[in-house]
C-alpha cells in the first residue's frame, strides 16, 4: 500500500507532543473508502484469520479498547491502519517498504501458496497459509500494548513467528518515545527511536540509515531488532559498509567490525533496501519535498544543493530548523511538489517536469491519521486523532478525541454508497470537482482549511479546560467521556457545514469554467 510518514519527537514538536502521522493510499487505480471507530474489547477477535493470507491467530484475552481507520469494504480484510489504545500508546500501520534480491533470497517474504486439487484426490496438496501484512497489523498489535517499546517488541515477536509476505515500516509513540520498526525479509526487523530533537520523512523505501548492533543487542537504548540478525547478516554478507577498519587505515575505531564481518554500525538502507529507477520518481523525491519545506535553508535546488529529488542519501532523520506544529504535518502531507517546476498544477516546469515525481497529496490518498500526544493536557485528552479523508491536496484536517466509546457518524459510517452525507465521500467528491481548475479553486480550499483547523485547535483548548475542572470536583470516566464525544461531536458538526459550504463553492465556479459554457445568454 501506497503512504507517505512523518514522525517528530516531542522536542521537534511545537508543544512537547509525540506526532506520528502517515497518508494512507490505495494502490493505482483503486479508491479504499474509510471509516474511522472505537472497537471495544468485546468487538475485538480471540481467533484472528487474515482474508488476504490466511493466516490464523491466537489472540490474547485481555485486549484493550482502541481506535482505527479500518476499510469500509472488508472483502480484503480490516485494514485498522491508525489508532490509540486506552494505555495512550498510538500505532500507525504501515509504510510499504523496498527491499533486494539479496534480502529476499536470504528470508524470502512468506506469501499464501493456494491449495493444489481437493482432499482425497491423487496429487493433493493443501493449502500453505501466507504471514501477516498491513490487513492485520494493527487489530494483532495494538490492543495488547502500554508502550511504544511493547509495541516494536510485540510485532517484532509476530514477525518472527508467522513471517510477513511484504515490507513494511510501522510506527508507534507513547507521550515519551517516537520508534519506527522495519520488516527486513520475511521473518527479520529491525526497529530505531526517533530522536526527541528530530523529525523523520519516510516515502515508500526502506528508510533507516545508521544502526547500532551493539545497543540493538544489548541495552536498547535507542534501536532493537529480531534476535538473530547479526548472524543472519554474516551468513549471508548482508553488510556493505566499507569502513576504515576495512582498508586498514589508522585511526579506525577499535571493534567497528566484528569477527563475523558484520560491522558495529551499519547503513540498513544499504543493506536492506534498494536504489531504483522507480525509488527516484517514487520515493526519494517525496523525501526532498518534505525536508525542502522543514529545512528550507538547506540547498536543495540547482547544481550546488546537497541533496535533489533522486538522491539516495537524504537523511532519515534530521533536527528541523524551528518547532513543526500539526500544521506543518498537513502541509507536508499535502504536497505536490508547490514552488517547484514539479508541481502538476503549476507553471514552472516544462509538461514533463510537472509530470516526473510522485505527490505526495495524490489523488488517491485514502485518509491522513496524525496522532498527538500531549502531555500537558488532562490525562483523558491527552490523545488527539487528527483526521482527513480523500486526496490531501482538497481537504482539511480535523481533531478527535480518542479516549471515547464511538466516534461521530460522519466519519464512522461510510459504505460503499457514494453520497455526500459523510465526511469521506464529500472529499472525493471535492477533489475530482475542483481538480480540472485547481487554481480557481484552491484559495477557496486553503480558507475552508484554516477555518476547521483554526475551529479544531479552540475546541481541544476548550475541552482541556472542561475536563481539568470536572478532574477538580471528582467527576467520573463515563461522565468525562460523555464531554469528549460532545466535543467531537461538535467539531464532526462544524465539519460537516464547512465541507458542504466548500462543495457548493467548487461546484460552482468548476461548472462556471465547464468547456461547454456559453457567455450569450437567451435574456
Amino acid at each position: 500500500m501506497a503512504c507517505t510518514t512523518i514522525l517528530i519527537g516531542k522536542k521537534a514538536s511545537y508543544d512537547g507532543s509525540t506526532i506520528i502521522a502517515r497518508n494512507e493510499d490505495s494502490s493505482n487505480g483503486t479508491f479504499d473508502p474509510k471509516r474511522t471507530v472505537v472497537v471495544t474489547p468485546e468487538e475485538q477477535p480471540r481467533h484472528y484469520r487474515s482474508v488476504l493470507s490466511h493466516v490464523e491467530i491466537e489472540l490474547p484475552d485481555n485486549p484493550q479498547r482502541y481506535t482505527a481507520v479500518p476499510n469500509a469494504l472488508l472483502d480484503e480484510g480490516i485494514w485498522g491502519e491508525a489508532g490509540f489504545n486506552e494505555a495512550q500508546v498510538a500505532m500507525s500501520a504501515t509504510e510499504t517498504l523496498t527491499t533486494n534480491e539479496r534480502v529476499l533470497g536470504a528470508d524470502p517474504l512468506v506469501t499464501l501458496v493456494p491449495a493444489k486439487g481437493k482432499p482425497g484426490e491423487e496429487g493433493y496438496e493443501p493449502e500453505v497459509p501466507g504471514g501477516i501484512g498491513e490487513e492485520d497489523f494493527l487489530t494483532i498489535v495494538l490492543p495488547y500494548v502500554s508502550s511504544a517499546r511493547e509495541g516494536v517488541k510485540r510485532l517484532g515477536e509476530l514477525l518472527e513467528t508467522y513471517g510477513t509476505y511484504e515490507m513494511n515500516g510501522t510506527a508507534f509513540s507513547d507521550a515519551d518515545e517516537v520508534w519506527w520498526i522495519e520488516s527486513v525479509g520475511g521473518h527479520h526487523w529491525i526497529a530505531r527511536r526517533v530522536p526527541d530533537e528530530a523529525y523523520v520523512t519516510m516515502p515508500n523505501q526502506l528508510g533507516i540509515d545508521d544502526f547500532d548492533l551493539d545497543d540493538a543487542m544489548g541495552a536498547q537504548r535507542d534501536y532493537m531488532c529480531s534476535a538473530d540478525l547479526r548472524e543472519w547478516m554474516a551468513a549471508n554478507y548482508l553488510d556493505l559498509t566499507l569502513s576504515d577498519a576495512d582498508l586498514g587505515l589508522a585511526g579506525s575505531e577499535e571493534g567497528a567490525v566484528c569477527a563475523d564481518g558484520v560491522h558495529t554500525r551499519f547503513n540498513p538502507r544499504e543493506a536492506f533496501g534498494s536504489h531504483t529507477g522507480r525509488d527516484h520518481v517514487y520515493n526519494t523525491c517525496r523525501a526532498w519535498m518534505m525536508q525542502r519545506t522543514l529545512n528550507p535553508s538547506d540547498a536543495w535546488d540547482g547544481p550546488d544543493a546537497e541533496w535533489g529529488p533522486e538522491s539516495d542519501d537524504i537523511p532519515w532523520c534530521r533536527v528541523p530548523e524551528r518547532k513543526l506544529t500539526i500544521e506543518d504535518v498537513k502541509d507536508v502531507l499535502s504536497s505536490h511538489y508547490d514552488g517547484t517546476p514539479f508541481d502538476p498544477y503549476g507553471n514552472l516546469g516544462t509538461e514533463a517536469e510537472r509530470r516526473r515525481f510522485r505527490s505526495i497529496g495524490i489523488n488517491r490518498n485514502n485518509h491522513l491519521a496524525v496522532l498527538q500526544l500531549r502531555p500537558y493536557a488532562p490525562a483523558a485528552t491527552r490523545c488527539v486523532q487528527w483526521m482527513a479523508y480523500g486526496s490531501n491536496a482538497f481537504n482539511t484536517l480535523a481533531p478527535f478525541f480518542a479516549q471515547v466509546g464511538d466516534m461521530p457518524a460522519y466519519l464512522r459510517d461510510t459504505t460503499g454508497h457514494v453520497t455526500t452525507e459523510n465526511f469521506y465521500w464529500a472529499n472525493r467528491i471535492i477533489a475530482a470537482i475542483a481538480d480540472p481548475h485547481f487554481n480557481d479553486n484552491v484559495n477557496t480550499i486553503d480558507n475552508y482549511r484554516e477555518r476547521t483547523m483554526a475551529f479544531g485547535q479552540r475546541v481541544l483548548r476548550e475541552t482541556d479546560a472542561t475536563v481539568a475542572a470536572l478532574a477538580e470536583v471528582g467527576a467520573g470516566t463515563a461522565e468525562v467521556e460523555g464531554v469528549l464525544e460532545e466535543a467531537n461531536q461538535r467539531v464532526a458538526d462544524e465539519l460537516r457545514e464547512e465541507t458542504d459550504k466548500l462543495l457548493d463553492k467548487v461546484l460552482y465556479t468548476s461548472s462556471m469554467l465547464m468547456k461547454n459554457s456559453f457567455s450569450l445568454s437567451d435574456h
